[in-house]
């Protein structure tokens, strides 16, 4: 398995895509913006600058990684040859469901089928392919480069040879994975996002400002980042998909979604994307200080 399609060219496609590159992979870096595949592709380069400056790679390991990636604007051509597609779109059941169902009908029979979704059903997903067998889940954190771990989903009908196959690949570009199985949030929104979304709510009711309950839980519980700070990191607008998704799928009132995190999407406030969130990154350029914790 030398050949890796990717599926999306936003913040998790471009971190899956240089993390197989580093390691020697083949991969096509796929999505229907000509911008956004330029734009992947320079915070890709930009991202190896960095470990060049840390001493971590060398300016040849650079250029061979970047050189490992192509970029295609269509399916059909960014699939050919590949043993494994990793979707990385936008959390939307929908559209997963139609990019996977040109998957199953484009890819080779052989060809493993992954989502890097953080909180949708993969027995869903692959509801929409002929091969469920061969579809599974393969949630990478952010930043993909740097963090660890891999959330490997098992859907309902997925099998012991594609979740073994994951598995041991996961650990040949030197992530650990943990085998989780296919319940709304898996395990680490499951746990994250109802501890984001409570904070919100402390906000949201006076307890305490944005500041103070993010150095309660740094100093307190010795979390390297506070809440508030880390859900304008991922994007307010993924915390409140996850938070429906996981409301939708337990139909427990503990994860709704706070009425301050709706309205500050509705407003355009995702955060460190946006410019604004719970902080302003874009007069006090935190944006860059966080990133760089990361780096």
């Amino acid at each position: 398995m030398k050949n890796i399609a990717i599926i999306g060219s936003g913040t998790m496609g471009t971190g899956i895509a240089h993390t197989f590159a580093q390691f020697n992979y083949n991969v096509h870096l796929i999505d229907i913006s000509e911008n956004s595949l330029k734009k992947g592709m320079s915070e890709i380069a930009c991202n190896l600058d960095r470990m060049i400056a840390k001493e971590k790679i060398s300016e040849a390991k650079k250029i061979q990684t970047l050189q490992k990636i192509k970029t295609f604007r269509s399916i059909k051509e960014g699939v050919k040859d590949t043993h494994l597609v990793i979707e990385a779109a936008t959390e939307n059941t929908t559209l997963k469901a139609t990019i996977f169902k040109e998957l199953d009908e484009t890819c080779a029979a052989d060809t493993i089928l992954a989502s890097n979704t953080s909180s949708i059903s993969i027995t869903q997903i692959a509801a929409a392919t002929n091969r469920p067998d061969k579809v599974i889940g393969m949630h990478f954190m952010n930043p993909v480069p740097m963090m660890k771990l891999v959330e490997i989903i098992r859907g309902y009908n997925t099998s012991d040879e594609v979740m073994q196959t994951m598995v041991e690949l996961s650990k040949k570009i030197n992530k650990i994975p943990v085998e989780v199985n296919d319940y709304p949030g898996f395990v680490a929104n499951r746990i994250l996002m109802p501890m984001i979304n409570e904070s919100i709510e402390t906000l949201y009711n006076g307890v305490a400002g944005v500041e103070e309950i993010d150095t309660v839980m740094k100093l307190g519980m010795a979390h390297p980042m506070g809440p508030l700070q880390l859900a304008d990191f991922i994007g307010l607008d993924v915390c409140l998909s996850i938070l429906n998704v996981l409301y939708d799928g337990f139909k427990n009132p503990k994860y709704a979604p706070c009425v301050l995190l709706a309205n500050m999407v509705t407003a355009g406030k995702l955060g460190i994307k946006s410019g604004e969130g719970f902080y302003d990154y874009s007069q006090h350029k935190k944006a860059e200080k966080v990133a760089k914790m990361f780096s």
